[in-house]
């Protein structure tokens, strides 16, 4: 029996996706195990999921760890901190080897502080991000699809969503699996939201099983 993939998985809220992680993981869909779970959110109730299921967990924020003052409104002093925190992040990140690190409703966008060290040693970070390739970077793209579909903007009424790798670039870092979702005639907002939201657990367990299998089959290979 191979090792599992080893994962370390970025949380910022209720942790959904995480949970369809760690049951992905238990009935071994994805060859992985999870060895971390980090929140940035102090009342973030993946941690709560993380414990029930027996993992470790981090809780290391921006502003209580002391990287950056509350309130502060100084652009240098903003970017300043960002990338003291991404590197801070970063190294604890790696003291416990994984192999992958999976962001799994993390909002916080990282810098090539973060990256950096995790490419040097050859990790992929992989994002969920509701919108196809190249359409929608950044916050707001569900309501955005939708304005343009109500403006007769959106190319074939579809949208989607994509498990992608994480550059500097914002939900720009090449494609891994991605799903279109086609909006209807009379759907609400809400009703493309959570069309979108149904996919999600899928596509984040067979993103991640297929990195992890990756992960797994690479070895033979090590010398």
């Amino acid at each position: 029996m191979a090792t599992p993939a080893r994962i370390s998985v970025l949380c910022s809220g209720n942790g959904s996706n995480l949970q369809a992680l760690i049951d992905a993981c238990d009935s071994k869909q994805i060859p992985g195990k999870i060895v971390k779970v980090t929140v940035n959110k102090k009342n973030a109730f993946a941690t709560t999921r993380a414990e029930k299921a027996g993992i470790p967990t981090d809780y290391f924020n921006l502003i209580k760890d002391g990287f950056q003052v509350l309130g502060e409104k100084d652009a240098a002093k903003i970017k300043e901190a960002r990338s003291k925190y991404d590197d801070a992040l970063a190294q604890r990140i790696l003291k416990d080897k994984p192999e992958l690190v999976v962001l799994a409703g993390w909002m916080h966008i990282f810098s090539e502080a973060f990256l950096r060290p995790l490419k040097k040693v050859g990790i992929s970070v992989i994002n969920l991000h509701p919108a196809l390739p190249g359409k929608y970077d950044g916050a707001g793209a569900i309501e955005r699809a939708y304005e343009d579909f109500k403006a007769g903007k959106l190319e074939n009424n579809t949208t989607g969503l994509m498990i992608h790798e994480v550059i500097e670039q914002v939900d720009r870092g090449d494609t891994i699996l991605q799903k279109p979702v086609k909006i209807e005639e009379g759907d609400t907002l809400e009703d493309l939201t959570k069309r979108i939201h149904g996919h999600e657990h899928e596509l984040i367990v067979q993103a991640t099983a297929l990195k992890s299998q990756e992960i797994v089959d690479s070895r033979q290979f090590q010398p």
